[in-house]
C-alpha cells in the first residue's frame, strides 16, 4: 500500500477555500478546483517505492498484473480504468455531455486521421474512451442534470416574460419530446451571438427579480454574462444534493456542476463536448450528435449500509465502483482486501489504514490482492473496479 501525493488543479471555476479547508492547509488565494487521485497521464499521483518517488501510471506500466490484478488487466487493459477526484466548484462548470464508447472510438479515430494534435484547442476527442461519472456530495452541492420535460422548460422560460424566449417556449410545446428538445437546443446554440447576449441579459434580470426556481440562472449569468449556455441551462433539471447523496451521469446526458465540494469518480477519459458556460471550443454539430434528447429524472443516489458497513453507490458501469464507510472508534477494523486495485480516500476524522494514518484529503493506492484493514473515527471513500 502506498501513500499518494496528488496534484490540485487550479481551474478558474474552482473554489478558493473548499479544498484547503478539507486538507487543513492555508488558502493560496487562487482557485483550487480538483485534486486528482489516479494514474491519468495529465496529472498522475506520485508514490514512493524503494526510496524513489514515481508517478502511479509508470508504476502500473512496469507491472500491470501485479498492481491491477490479472482480471482487471484482462477486462480493461494495462491501465487503471478510473480517476478519483476531490471537486470544489466555486462557479459553474461548463455545460457538457460525454460520448458513449462507440462514439468516442469513432470520434477519436476521425480526429487522428485528420492529424488534429491532441492538445489542439479545437480537439474534441482526446482518447478513445467513454466518460461516465459519479459525483458524491461532501457539502450541500448544486448541479444541473438531464433535460426537464419540455412543458416544464417552456413554463420556466415563459415566466421570465422575455419576448425573444417565446419562440423557444412555443417549440417546446408544439413538438414531441425528442424533436422539441433537439430543435430548441440547436436554436439556442446557433443563434446570433449579439442577439443571444441581449436575450441572456433580459432573462438574467428577470430571473434575479423573480427568484425561486429562476434564482440559479441569475447566478449562472453573473459568471457568464451573455452566454447562450445560460438559456440552455434552463432546459435542464436543477438538483440540490445533501452530503452523502450522489448523482450518476451517463453518456449523452447534459449536465453542469454549479457549487459545492464532492468526491467524483469517472472512467479514465478527457472526452468532453461543451454546450456553453465556457470560453473553450464548442463543436455544435458533434454535440448534437452525442446528446440524448430525452427528459430524465436526476435519480439521486442514497446508499444503504451493508452488514460490513460499506455504503456502495450502484452504477451501470464496471470501470469504477465507489463506496463509503463511516467508521466509529472502538469498532472492529474493517477488512478492505480485494482482488482489484483500490484508491482509499479519507474525507473526515482520523483513520488507521494498513500501517498508515490518514487525515482528511489523505489517500493511498492499494495494489490488487494486498491485505488492508481500516479503523478509527471518520469517513473513508473506497474506489475500485468491477472485474
Amino acid at each position: 500500500m502506498d501513500r499518494l501525493s496528488n496534484t490540485v488543479r487550479p481551474y478558474a471555476w474552482g473554489s478558493t477555500t473548499a479544498i484547503p479547508e478539507l486538507l487543513g492547509t492555508p488558502p493560496t488565494g487562487e482557485p483550487q478546483a480538483e485534486m486528482w487521485m489516479g494514474a491519468h497521464p495529465g496529472a498522475p499521483s506520485l508514490l514512493t517505492r524503494d526510496g524513489a518517488e514515481l508517478p502511479l501510471d509508470q508504476v502500473i506500466a512496469a507491472d500491470p498484473a501485479r498492481e491491477l490484478g490479472a482480471a482487471t488487466v484482462e477486462k480493461f487493459g494495462p491501465r487503471l480504468p478510473f480517476l478519483l477526484k476531490l471537486l470544489a466548484a466555486g462557479a459553474p462548470l461548463s455545460l457538457q455531455v460525454h460520448p458513449d464508447l462507440a462514439q468516442a472510438r469513432i470520434g477519436f479515430a476521425d480526429e487522428e486521421a485528420r492529424a488534429i494534435p491532441l492538445d489542439a484547442p479545437h480537439r474534441t476527442y482526446r482518447d478513445a474512451n467513454h466518460k461516465p461519472e459519479l459525483i458524491c456530495a461532501l457539502t450541500p452541492f448544486e448541479g444541473l442534470c438531464g433535460f426537464r420535460r419540455p412543458d416544464e422548460a417552456a413554463a420556466l422560460l415563459e415566466a421570465l416574460g422575455v419576448d425573444s424566449l417565446k419562440p423557444y417556449a412555443d417549440l417546446l410545446r408544439a413538438h414531441p419530446e425528442e424533436a422539441a428538445l433537439r430543435e430548441v437546443l440547436t436554436a439556442i446554440l446557433t443563434a446570433d451571438p449579439e442577439e443571444m447576449a441581449a436575450t441572456v441579459g433580459e432573462a438574467a434580470a428577470a430571473a434575479e427579480r423573480l427568484g425561486g426556481p429562476h434564482a440559479p440562472y441569475a447566478e449562472i449569468a453573473r459568471h457568464y454574462p451573455g452566454d447562450a449556455g445560460v438559456i440552455a441551462a434552463m432546459l435542464l433539471n436543477h438538483v440540490r444534493l445533501q452530503p452523502g447523496e450522489a448523482l450518476y451521469l451517463g453518456a449523452g446526458v447534459p449536465h453542469a456542476y454549479l457549487d459545492g465540494l464532492g468526491v467524483e469518480i469517472m472512467a479514465n477519459s478527457d472526452n468532453v463536448l461543451r454546450c456553453g458556460l465556457t470560453p473553450k471550443h464548442i463543436d455544435v454539430p458533434e454535440l448534437l450528435r452525442v446528446v440524448r434528447f430525452e427528459a430524465t429524472e436526476p435519480g439521486v443516489l442514497r446508499p444503504e449500509a451493508a452488514p460490513s458497513g460499506e455504503e456502495p453507490y450502484e452504477t451501470p458501469v464496471d470501470e469504477f465502483r465507489l463506496s463509503r464507510y463511516d467508521l466509529t472508534p472502538g469498532a472492529a477494523p474493517v477488512d478492505l482486501t480485494a482482488a482489484t486495485p483500490q484508491i482509499l480516500l479519507c474525507t473526515a476524522g482520523s483513520l488507521r489504514t494498513g500501517d498508515l494514518d490518514l487525515v482528511p484529503g489523505g489517500s493511498v493506492f492499494v495494489p490488487a490482492g494486498e491485505t488492508v484493514e481500516t479503523s478509527g473515527n471518520g469517513t473513508l471513500f473506497r474506489a475500485t473496479v468491477v472485474a
